[in-house]
């Protein structure tokens, strides 16, 4: 895969159970590789402020405070993947724009040659929380796209829901596309959400024309995030109040 891609796609979010809930919009994420140092897009930048950037900081253990690919790799060898079989790392992720960024999720990529063999699903919370999920085989064999990979929820991410049950994801990540599906179960409620859209070569113009579609960037997701919480609260959903997030970084 000829990185880095730009991926103009969609995001939808569906709750299922007594209060019924449903939303999709327009997000922009690129897929970059952290360890490459590359020329870049103009208007594009990787550890400074640019239009559009990303910051190892943002990435990678503690929010805030994160060490980008070096951790990551540093947690897949103490789950017993030698670097050796790490040909290349990806970050799936939504840029800052003017330095403005929230990442509800971002995606570490792991390849062995042209095989996926894992992906840390990194999640953060609007109370600054942050926790990361494994996604792997026994042995670290390849990851198909149309296999389930399941982990147990252990991280409070919406107050409208239980920290119960697990997630189970999918994942098929292409030159072409970008198709990655979620679906949180607790046995009475739960909630599916995925991530799909085209994968072009990330490019001056195709920045412009985010930046302009979406001026406000990511701060346009936290506002969203706000909006859609006063609708389910207006529905009737309960409020969970925020719990100790676990000490664990990876799970």
């Amino acid at each position: 895969m000829t990185l880095p891609r730009h991926i103009p796609g969609q995001t939808l979010h569906a709750r299922r159970g007594a209060v019924r809930h449903r939303f999709r919009y327009s997000v922009d994420y690129v897929l970059i590789d952290p360890e490459d140092d590359a020329p870049l897009p103009l208007l594009f930048s990787r550890n400074r402020i640019n239009l559009a950037s990303v910051h190892d900081r943002d990435h990678g253990g503690i929010r805030g405070q994160g060490r980008g690919a070096a951790w990551l790799r540093e947690a897949l060898r103490d789950r017993g993947l030698p670097a050796a079989r790490i040909t290349r790392i990806g970050l799936l992720t939504q840029p800052a724009f003017l330095g403005r960024v929230f990442n509800p999720v971002s995606f570490w990529l792991v390849w062995e040659r042209a095989a996926l063999i894992a992906v840390v699903a990194e999640v953060n919370n609007t109370f600054g929380d942050r926790h990361s999920y494994l996604c792997a085989h026994p042995g670290f064999l390849p990851i198909g796209p149309t296999e389930r990979m399941r982990a147990q929820k252990v991280f409070h991410v919406s107050p409208f829901q239980d920290i119960a049950g697990g997630y189970s994801f999918r994942f098929d990540v292409s030159q072409e596309r970008v198709s990655i599906h979620i679906d949180h179960d607790n046995g009475r409620e739960g909630l599916y959400a995925t991530l799909t859209g085209p994968s072009r070569p990330l490019t001056n113009r195709g920045l412009l024309a985010a930046a302009l579609r979406r001026p406000t960037g990511t701060l346009r997701v936290l506002l969203l995030i706000y909006w859609q919480a006063l609708k389910l609260k207006a529905k009737g959903a309960r409020y969970r109040t925020r719990p100790t997030p676990p000490e664990e970084e990876l799970s």
